[in-house]
């Protein structure tokens, strides 16, 4: 199957060169003002640095990426691709097109970032060029620019040659890949603060999901009354969503990946939103909150939600560094194993299920407890399995720690009051010199809270 392609739109504009003439002629010469050195700069030469070390000799491609195809001549909004980013310290504003290339010389390899050429005033294709001119997308940053904004050499995309044998180019090389991804598990400073400011403006629009309560109630599309209001906020403190929102009501939370957030929000029934926000420097959160719509929990609702913030503060407590990353799961499974049997649900007992071969809980909990969390939501994901699930932990990895409990509707091996609940709690946690900081604990955990939380919002409406 062949990738989908815009269809060709035609100018409209008159093709003389007397019209040429005059509109490549009347412009304002641009400023060229010079900006001061982006914070990221620095960190992403090291990272650079780091991946030369590991490739020497080789000529290594990082392209950003070009735009991709919604529908007809209608692209998705750029998002450059997360290895450029990471390596360039370009976000925000990344130019489809562009190239990061490492060629290697003495002591390592030589940075260039290249970039399509401009189709500004003086270029028939500013009017002409529906994807590139400036008049239809705005001006392209000025290669002085970006050298001074990213401490980069920058050229022209046209001073390019093409990838030859032995050099080495992102999606077309796995060696490549894995080792941008293991690149990637330690976060830097600087990738710190930003996930941090995710989570942040993450916890904002979780407050405004809350006090979109009683307005996703009287609309038979409530789950998209609550998208939208943390979605504004998305876009208002970043790049926006930084992936498809889990907005999941009553029986809609025990479908894992719950997109089409098209049905209503009930009283009495659990709210499931899963949810975080991408920063202009593309890092995003990933968090779960799950609330009682009413505001307060039933018994039995209350009792499934304590379970899995058992699971979770389990798996918090034993992270630290020198432990494996598969442990956490491991740690959260125990308690989600002995709480199914304490309720009646295993058919054998829970030490039984928590072999290997048998993991009978995982019934009611199919996917795993963490996954690594930075430039992309599951990132680092073509690790190695030794470096990833296998992996120690060491100080400065980031990753989410999500249990969660299932019963379905149609699940007939619970009792009927279990059904259609769905809970997840899911926060995301740094590991440090001696153990570990939830980075999203300050968004209400414990049931008593999440009620009072939901009853403070209501106050304030």
């Amino acid at each position: 199957m062949t990738e989908p392609t815009a269809a060709p739109r035609k100018s409209t504009l008159p093709t003389t060169a007397e019209f040429a003439e005059y509109m490549g002629s009347g412009w304002a010469e641009p400023s060229g003002e010079i900006p001061a050195a982006a914070p990221v700069a620095a960190y992403a030469a090291v990272r650079r640095q780091a991946l030369s070390a590991s490739f020497p000799g080789r000529r290594l491609f990082i392209p950003a990426g070009e735009e991709a195809i919604r529908s007809n001549d209608v692209e998705y909004e750029f998002r450059a691709h997360s290895a450029f980013v990471h390596l360039t310290g370009w976000g925000f504003g990344a130019v489809p097109g562009s190239v990061l290339v490492l060629t290697p010389r003495e002591g390592g390899h030589a940075a260039t970032l290249h970039l399509p050429p401009p189709a500004g005033p003086g270029s028939p294709a500013m009017f002409t060029d529906h994807g590139r001119g400036e008049f239809w997308i705005g001006p392209q940053p000025a290669l002085a620019e970006l050298a001074a904004q990213f401490l980069i050499d920058t050229a022209d995309l046209g001073d390019l040659s093409a990838p030859g044998e032995g050099d080495l180019q992102v999606g077309a090389s796995a060696e490549l890949d894995r080792a941008l991804s293991e690149l990637r598990l330690v976060k830097d400073d600087f990738e710190i603060a930003e996930l941090q400011k995710a989570v942040d403006a993450t916890s904002a629009g979780f407050d405004d999901v809350v006090r979109a309560l009683p307005d996703a109630q009287k609309h038979p599309r409530g789950e998209r009354v609550i998208e939208g209001a943390f979605g504004n906020r998305a876009r208002v403190e970043g790049n926006g969503v930084g992936y498809g929102s889990v907005v999941a009501s009553g029986g809609h939370a025990c479908v894992l990946h719950w997109w089409r957030n098209d049905g209503p929000v009930e009283p009495g029934d659990l709210l499931l939103v899963d949810a975080g926000m991408e920063m202009d420097s593309c890092y995003t959160a990933d968090i779960t909150r799950t609330l009682p719509v009413s505001g307060i929990f039933s018994q039995v609702q209350r009792q499934i939600y304590q379970a899995v913030l058992d699971a979770a503060d389990a798996a918090v407590a034993i992270v630290r560094p020198g432990i494996r990353f598969h442990e956490i799961h491991q740690a959260a499974m125990e308690v989600i194993a002995a709480r199914l049997e304490d309720w009646g649900l295993l058919p054998v007992p829970a030490a039984q299920a928590l072999e290997p071969d048998q993991q009978q809980h995982r019934r009611y909990m199919v996917h795993g407890t963490s996954h690594h969390l930075g430039l992309d939501v599951h990132d680092c994901a073509q690790a190695r399995h030794e470096h990833y699930a296998d992996g120690v932990l060491v100080p400065g990895m980031v990753f989410t720690i999500e249990p969660g409990l299932y019963f379905r509707d149609d699940d007939l091996t619970v009792p009927p009051e279990y059904r259609g609940i769905g809970v997840r709690i899911e926060d995301d946690i740094l590991v440090t010199q001696d153990g570990c900081r939830n980075l999203s604990g300050a968004i209400p955990r414990t049931a008593d809270d999440v009620e009072s939380w939901v009853g403070s919002m209501a106050e304030l409406r």
